[in-house]
């Protein structure tokens, strides 16, 4: 056993998760099966102490619960994004479609829903942590109207000012500015961004182009830079 955690380890650097529940049972088994998988965990039980811990030493990812006692998943989740894009995938009880859209709109990159297995916890993890904040184009600079994207430095401009994104708007805008004009399918973009062949969620893609436009637009209501094409998908502007 120890052999085979030694290869698990050695296979990617070590990587710091912060898991976030508040039932000691789930904490002691989630901490017991990824540290098997090579990351190092640490586990919080309600916001307060996740804040805490995050103030401490930031993850690499955060698992986050969706009830808590107190300041709720949701809740932490925003207060999270006021000021970091640290990954983060929510673990919900709630398969309701309004609440699996206030978790994203709450600023979550993924969802899982529980009972998961935890292979399938893993690849969302896998997936989440590969994602930089790069493109797979070799422009140094891309332009999409008053945009300004450097996929290298992870940076965003509009008209000169810094645009705050999360790794998974900034990647989903790369892969969108990368080839401007072009249309991807939700599919493909759950492809392409979140690296899901068989699994993933139409409505991932839905919420953070709302959250992107809300953040790029002069009035997300009537986008002009990242645009709806009707029974087809988006496509960033190419004028």
């Amino acid at each position: 056993m120890t052999d085979q955690r030694e290869a698990k380890r050695s296979a990617h650097p070590v990587q710091r998760l912060l898991v976030v529940d508040d039932d000691e049972r789930i904490l002691e088994t989630m901490k017991l099966a990824l540290s098997d998988e090579g990351y190092e965990v640490d586990v919080a039980r309600d916001a307060d102490a996740a804040l805490e811990c995050i103030r401490l030493a930031v993850p690499d990812l955060l698992l986050l619960d969706v009830m808590l006692p107190g300041k709720d998943g949701f809740e932490l989740c925003r207060e999270i994004r006021k000021t970091s894009s640290l990954p983060i995938i929510l673990l919900t009880a709630k398969t309701d479609t309004v609440d699996v859209v206030v978790g994203l709109e709450s600023g979550a990159d993924d969802y899982v829903t529980k009972p998961f297995e935890v292979r399938v916890l893993l690849a969302r993890m896998r997936s989440l942590l590969r994602r930089v904040r790069s493109s797979d184009t070799d422009a140094a600079v891309l332009r999409v109207g008053p945009l300004e994207i450097r996929p290298e430095e992870g940076v965003v401009t509009r008209r000169g000012d810094t645009v705050n994104l999360t790794r998974t708007e900034f990647s989903l805008l790369c892969t969108l500015a990368s080839r401007p004009g072009r249309v991807f399918s939700r599919e493909a973009l759950l492809r392409e961004v979140w690296g899901y062949d068989y699994f993933g969620d139409a409505r991932l893609v839905d919420v953070h182009i709302r959250r992107l436009r809300a953040k790029v637009e002069d009035d997300p209501s009537a986008p002009l830079l990242i645009r709806t094409v009707r029974g087809m998908g988006y496509k960033a502007a190419a004028d």
